[in-house]
């Protein structure tokens, strides 16, 4: 009995085969590429907009059940409001941190400074000139940077120690009781009416339940934690599909997403003719940044690595830091070129920074 032979397949017809296969293959991957870009732009969105709500409440909350307390609306406004706009900065670092992405959790720190002085302060300047009468920034400027320049010489081996991260936790305890002090022996009336002002609408909700105000508190805290998390998982996806470093996501996207709060309070502040709150939640926050943020991920998830922080990044920061000084004391003023001068610089920096 004969046995059937091989089949034959034509050269052709195997070339043709061959070209489906892997135009099928191409096509799959290109799909899971978008679907993984749409879920992950969805995600940084979703995750932003968590950010900015979940700031906002605990903002409220904090500062209603502060002065409820007792504080005073000027303390609250230097210490709760400056501080509590950087709560997205805080829970982004240490969700990072946890997730192994260290390089995403100095990023942010290292670029949000930079964003909230170049970016913020000088946009702001740009469309307000900002004239500055607080006495105490006298004080906080140079321990602004003092602090950042502290951070440059822990930083220097590329690494956060938890005893490094003790001793900025330890700083800002004495830069807010330092702080409260000055601004009872020092604040002029004017500025006085000025936090007043400010913090008048919070004042007449301290007189609303406390529980309202704790409800306000965890409400915000989840829901900041729940848009940390939707946030990064988002950025280190988009960092890993398109081959760029987490570093530069951590000094970019999540820097600027992150400072969404002092950017809304300070143009708002500025529109209202309050430079003295502008600038004083940008100063507040960056010293938040360095020895809050990082004081706190270093103590609670362990050493701070961020081996893709480069010295272009550190000296940007640091450069823009120290020139915020003379800006402020020359005249107490901030004009619009020199606001337009910053907005400048940090354009030039994404210039030489993104090809990494």
């Amino acid at each position: 009995m004969e046995q059937p032979g091989p089949s034959i397949i034509f050269p052709r017809e195997n070339l043709f085969f061959s070209i489906t296969r892997r135009a099928e293959r191409f096509f799959i991957l290109l799909r899971n590429f978008f679907n993984l870009m749409i879920t992950s732009i969805l995600l940084i969105l979703a995750g932003l907009v968590a950010l900015y709500f979940g700031a906002e409440w605990l903002v409220k909350g904090a500062c209603s059940l502060a002065i409820r307390l007792g504080m005073t609306p000027l303390i609250a406004g230097l210490t709760v409001v400056a501080f509590g706009t950087s709560s997205p900065e805080l829970v982004v670092s240490l969700v990072a941190t946890f997730k192994g992405a260290g390089d995403i959790a100095i990023g942010n720190v290292v670029g949000s400074n930079s964003f909230n002085i170049a970016f913020i302060l000088g946009l702001t300047a740009v469309i307000v000139p900002l004239s500055v009468q607080f006495q105490l920034l006298k004080f906080d400027t140079p321990f602004m940077i003092a602090a950042a320049g502290l951070f440059l010489w822990f930083f220097r081996d590329r690494v956060i120690s938890a005893p490094e991260a003790a001793i900025f936790f330890a700083l800002l305890i004495a830069y807010i009781i330092i702080n409260i002090r000055l601004a009872k022996k020092h604040v002029t009336p004017a500025v006085a009416d000025e936090y007043n002002g400010e913090m008048g609408a919070l004042a007449t909700v301290a007189h609303e339940p406390v529980w309202k105000s704790l409800a306000f508190i965890l409400l915000g805290l989840a829901v900041l934690v729940a848009g940390s998390r939707a946030f990064v998982i988002g950025a280190v996806d988009i960092a890993r599909s398109y081959g760029i470093s987490e570093a530069i996501i951590g000094l970019t996207i999540v820097a600027a997403g992150t400072s969404l709060p002092e950017l809304a309070s300070s143009l708002v502040a500025a529109f209202r003719k309050q430079a003295d709150i502008a600038i004083g939640n940008i100063i507040g926050s960056n010293i938040f940044n360095i020895l809050g943020i990082l004081g706190l991920s270093g103590m609670i998830a362990g050493p701070l690595r961020g081996p893709g922080i480069s010295n272009l990044d550190l000296y940007f920061m640091m450069g823009v830091s120290v020139v915020l000084l003379p800006l402020l004391r020359t005249g107490y003023r901030i004009a619009r070129w020199e606001g337009g001068l910053l907005l400048a610089s940090y354009g030039v920096y994404l210039f030489f920074m993104w090809p990494r």
